[in-house]
């Protein structure tokens, strides 16, 4: 993996930029090939200061991201790396099938033959059934209004047609309260 350690309000020394290689290299052993990794480490001037860890795995059919808060820097990027290893574990198997049902010869995560955890992938992979489907029509309007009408649902989220681009956007809210938006190309 290639490293990006970029620091929002904090200098990456090089102790910390040599922790967050050290743990974030265990994640090797999961890929066939080696992924690029961006990872970007803030810490926010709150009045509690809190650390911020972000990692973002691209690869070509797959985005891995996972981002944690926590009092400690360090203990953020052990915290970090055990979720992404999670969420490789989970997904291993599932991504694997649907590579090769594309043609694509080369599996993306390794696989072995003693690791328990493909079985548990599998039976985690019948969860994803939709049990909803849902259809309507997008109305035309701007993203302010398309907030009004997803804090009058009680929504997280808002589809609709941005009436400046008349192309499909969401509205969302994001975890630090403010609003965020989405624009199809």
């Amino acid at each position: 993996m290639r490293y990006n350690v970029r620091g929002e309000n904090i200098e990456v020394t090089p102790a910390l930029r040599e922790y967050v290689e050290k743990k974030l290299s265990k994640l090797n052993r999961y890929f066939t090939t080696t992924p690029d990794a961006n990872v970007h480490v803030n810490l926010k001037t709150y009045t509690d200061k809190k650390a911020k860890v972000e990692v973002t795995i691209p690869m070509p059919n797959l985005v891995l991201r996972a981002e944690e808060v926590n009092d400690d820097m360090y203990a953020a990027i052990d915290l970090i790396t055990d979720k992404l290893e999670r969420q490789i574990r989970k997904h291993k198997t599932k991504i694997n099938r649907k590579l090769r049902e594309k043609g694509s010869i080369n599996d993306l995560f390794v696989t072995n033959g003693n690791n328990n955890n493909d079985v548990k992938s599998v039976e985690e992979d019948n969860e994803l059934e939709i049990v909803r489907q849902k259809s309507f029509t997008l109305k035309p309007m701007d993203s302010e209004e398309a907030i009004l009408q997803m804090n009058l649902l009680g929504h997280n989220f808002y589809v609709f047609t941005n009436a400046e681009t008349n192309r499909t956007s969401v509205v969302y809210r994001r975890k630090d309260g403010r609003y965020g938006l989405i624009e199809a190309q």
